[in-house]
């Protein structure tokens, strides 16, 4: 009887006889991981090399991490070649669009907060700064986006000429800017002020409203909107 008892003790520290007596949610992180790799290398289990995995993330980020991974930081483990690599990969890149699907339920384009959900995990550990331009229509009705740059570690390189060549090709009554800051403080700069006051002017010019500019940090947003740095039918002042 003993036996038996600790034959089926031993059987539950495994991570998928424990997913199969009590459900996914009792798997800590690096369980959950050790399921997706399956197997590990000699003298090393799956959920050793989970544990290795879940430290690469330089920021101490573990799980939340993996999606900013690429497949030459995860083969650094010994144990994980390129399979396992792709499929670590994949499942970083589901847990975003699960995450933005569910944001995009919610998202009002008069609400700042809610665009800033919906564009977060997709930005917030981007290492450099992407501009996206968000295209509506007269009742603020959502046209379309456009990557409008991408820059480096610290800058965003904007056109506004190419800016609003792309508005006036969808047809747009008003636009918002969403960017990220890769250092995480979605703090304006004085150049992304200098940028959202040009924006703007511009767009009062051609009678495309620049509506708001959201800043993504790392789970934390800035909105030029609420903040009240910008205002309908007022552009930006320093």
């Amino acid at each position: 009887m003993n036996q038996l008892l600790n034959e089926a003790q031993v059987s539950l520290e495994r991570p998928y006889e424990k997913c199969m007596a009590f459900g996914a949610a009792s798997l800590t992180d690096a369980e959950l991981l050790a399921i997706i790799i399956r197997t590990g290398r000699r003298g090393r289990s799956a959920e050793d090399l989970a544990k290795e995995i879940l430290r690469l993330p330089a920021d101490g980020s573990g799980l939340s991490g993996l999606c900013s991974l690429t497949a030459a930081e995860l083969r650094e483990v010994r144990g994980i070649g390129e399979v396992k690599a792709v499929q670590l990969l994949c499942i970083g890149e589901l847990s975003r669009r699960i995450a933005a699907y569910r944001a995009e339920k919610s998202m009002s384009f008069e609400d700042p907060g809610s665009i800033a959900e919906y564009y977060m995990e997709q930005l917030r550990r981007d290492t450099q700064e992407n501009v996206i331009l968000l295209l509506l229509d007269t009742k603020n009705q959502f046209l379309g986006e456009e990557l409008v740059s991408r820059g480096t570690v610290n800058a965003s390189l904007i056109s506004t000429r190419d800016l609003f060549l792309t508005a006036m090709r969808f047809r747009a009554v008003s636009v918002i800017l969403v960017h990220n800051h890769p250092s995480g403080d979605p703090t304006p700069s004085d150049a992304d002020l200098r940028v959202t006051e040009k924006v703007a002017q511009a767009g009062e010019l051609l009678d495309i409203h620049l509506l708001d500019h959201i800043i993504i940090g790392d789970c934390r947003y800035m909105s030029f909107a609420d903040s009240g740095l910008l205002k309908p039918g007022r552009v930006y002042v320093h």
